[in-house]
């Protein structure tokens, strides 16, 4: 053996797969839609413009040495005034960790509450929570969702599994679905977790949630995003939060994320990401800083992207649902956040005009690759089985005539299969 274990057991990534059949395609000359990567098309969605004058303008004063290893303080500070306007929650700046990007804080809160073997419970599909359990040689509770519930967990589906529990990972709005908490639905599942901590003996490990909100400025129409603490304040002490500034403007390459809860649970995670030098470019904390305290900017940035990421999805969705009515077996998911719209392409079965058989939901995607040339992610690569044929598609790096332009295109492959 020449690797560690943990290198051998690591799985690689479903989505770096389909990416790489993607550019092979696209090296032969091919044109694929690709809805797969959870990022954004610069030229489409820029940043705010305010934030990258602010970016500029801090490079060119020099600010390019390390920034303190829990973040610029003018930051947590704005991120502390933020949380406070949006969500109405106080942290203050030592609660608050700033991080590049969210995945060093999602894997720091890891680190943090969760020790070898012991038990993390989290939904299926939800993102790359089965890999950071693989990471630190936990014990994944996968707890599969279903179609008829927007494939977000319930009390119910939850509640076998909370018993010696050391973390319970939430997501909302979800990635990949895009679907959101109810009010009630949280509610109960917050309960569980308060009566879950009152079964612990004094001086034994809580069940903690990671509670992972960075869509949460991205919600359409009626659907409000809810967090457990402002539902049950008594578990503030409790609840890790990961949220930051990559969705919500659009900004997923200037890395700034922000974590906050309990203190110390907070200063675990900061000696963490200091030890991985997982920090934001100090430039980019000090444009992120002033740009947060402008509050009209902001809100006039987020008004635009939302716009423009719900016609998207509405116009995926409702292409989706006039296939269903004329007969095709698809199915969608009304978009309520996030910049992904939940699809169902069953055709698992059926066989390809050169005479394959489709057996899996890869097989599918990958015929839709090859003949509709459109890419979306199977469910699979999120935690569910091969048969499940729900699919995540992202339009964050597509526009609105290229969504409508696809439609035609699936219809036309859906109906070569026999």
């Amino acid at each position: 053996m020449t690797i560690s274990v943990l290198a051998q057991n690591l799985r690689g990534s479903e989505i770096i797969r389909i990416a790489g059949e993607i550019n092979e395609l696209k090296r032969q000359g091919q044109n694929i839609d690709n809805l797969t990567i959870g990022d954004f098309d610069a030229n489409i969605y820029p940043i705010p413009q305010p934030l990258k004058e602010g970016i500029v303008d801090a490079y060119n004063a020099n600010q390019t040495n390390y920034p303190p290893a829990d973040g610029m303080l003018n930051l947590r500070e704005s991120v502390s005034d933020f949380i406070k306007e949006r969500y109405n929650l106080d942290y203050n700046t030592n609660q608050i960790l700033i991080s590049g990007g969210s995945r060093p804080l999602i894997y720091s809160i890891y680190l943090a509450v969760v020790n070898p073997g012991e038990k993390v419970v989290f939904p299926a599909p939800s993102w790359n929570n089965n890999h950071y359990c693989d990471l630190l040689s936990a014990e994944a509770v996968i707890v599969q969702t279903r179609p008829e519930h927007n494939f977000m967990p319930t009390a119910d589906d939850i509640r076998p599994h909370l018993k010696g529990a050391a973390l319970l990972a939430l997501c909302s709005p979800l990635n990949p679905t895009g679907t959101m908490f109810t009010k009630k639905d949280l509610e109960e599942i917050c309960d569980l977790v308060i009566a879950e901590n009152k079964t612990r003996a004094a001086g034994e490990k809580p069940l903690y949630i990671l509670y992972d909100q960075i869509y949460s400025q991205l919600t359409f129409g009626e659907h409000e995003h809810v967090n457990p603490v402002s539902l049950r304040p008594e578990l503030k002490d409790f609840v890790i939060f990961v949220d930051g500034a990559s969705k919500c403007f659009a900004s997923t390459g200037v890395r700034v994320g922000w974590g906050f809860g309990p203190t110390d649970i907070v200063n675990n995670m900061k000696a963490i990401v200091g030890h991985m030098g997982a920090w934001a470019p100090k430039a980019e904390q000090v444009a992120m800083a002033k740009f947060m305290k402008e509050e009209d900017k902001v809100n006039s940035y987020l008004n635009w992207l939302k716009t423009n990421i719900q016609n998207s999805l509405n116009t995926l969705h409702e292409g989706f649902q006039q296939l269903k009515a004329e007969g095709f077996n698809v199915d969608s998911i009304e978009p309520m956040g996030a910049i992904y719209l939940t699809l169902k392409v069953d055709y698992t079965g059926k066989t390809t005009p050169d005479g394959t058989l489709l057996k899996t939901s890869a097989d599918i995607n990958f015929y839709l690759i090859k003949e509709a040339k459109v890419a979306f992610v199977p469910f699979s690569a999120f935690g569910t089985g091969d048969d499940v044929n729900w699919f995540r598609a992202s339009v964050g790096a597509s526009t609105l005539q290229d969504i409508q332009n696809l439609i035609p295109r699936i219809k036309e492959a859906l109906a070569k299969l026999k």
